[in-house]
Parts: structure tokens; C-alpha cells; sequence
């Protein structure tokens, strides 16, 4: 049995770290696959907030074609908020587009918070 040099147990142990990290990738999208879940409707709410009422509930089916809220919608004062719910499950509003946050609640009390008492504009669907 020829002795193991330096050189091919170098050459054996990268070897066998390519193969392991290759393994990994492979098995990464899966494993993924298997532990994602669906998300859950969120919770209706109708609430005052800072003056402002606030509310939410899963959308009638009637309105704007292409929802982006995942069938959820919000008003503010009666008037929709535009929601879209990002790939991680956070969501966020066209008046806090770069701000995500947890749920279409905390959107609805971020867009007030934006407009500082300035009503919300109806948004023109296409």
C-alpha cells in the first residue's frame, strides 16, 4: 500500500468538500421547499388610531383585478390603502413602499403615520 502523501490528502479533503458543498446546494432548495408554508389570512380589525379609523379584512373579490395584497385589504377613513405582501411575508403600502412591516395592520398605522393627518388620496387603478 503506497503511503499517503501530503499532496493527495490535500487533494483528497478539497475533494471531498466540493462534493459536500455541492450535496448542500442541492439539498438546500428543498429543504426549503418542505419548510415553507403557505401564509395565513390575517386577522380583520377595525380600530381608531391617532384619529384615524383604521381598517382591515380579507378583500369581496370586487375592485382592482391584480391584487398584490394576497386578497387582504385596508382602509383608511373608508378609503383603500394599497398593500402588496412581499416573498418573506412582510407587507408594505404605497405610502410606505420602503418600509416593510410584520403585518397589514402595522401598515395601516405606518401610512397614518405618514401622512400626518393629510387624507389619503384614492389610487388610480389602471
Amino acid at each position: 500500500m503506497p503511503d499517503i502523501t501530503r499532496r493527495r490528502a490535500l487533494t483528497a479533503a478539497a475533494a471531498v468538500a466540493a462534493t459536500a458543498t455541492a450535496a448542500a446546494t442541492l439539498a438546500a432548495p428543498a429543504a426549503s421547499a418542505a419548510g415553507h408554508h403557505m401564509p395565513t389570512t390575517p386577522d380583520s380589525f377595525d380600530e381608531v388610531y391617532k384619529g384615524r379609523r383604521i381598517q382591515g379584512r380579507p378583500a369581496s373579490g370586487g375592485g382592482h383585478h391584480h391584487e398584490h395584497g394576497g386578497g387582504y385589504e385596508v382602509l383608511i377613513d373608508g378609503v383603500q390603502l394599497h398593500l402588496m405582501q412581499n416573498a418573506d411575508g412582510s407587507w408594505i403600502s404605497v405610502v410606505s413602499h420602503y418600509d416593510p412591516v410584520p403585518t397589514p395592520r402595522a401598515a395601516a398605522r405606518a401610512a397614518v403615520n405618514e401622512l400626518q393627518g393629510a387624507p389619503l388620496l384614492p389610487f388610480p387603478a389602471n
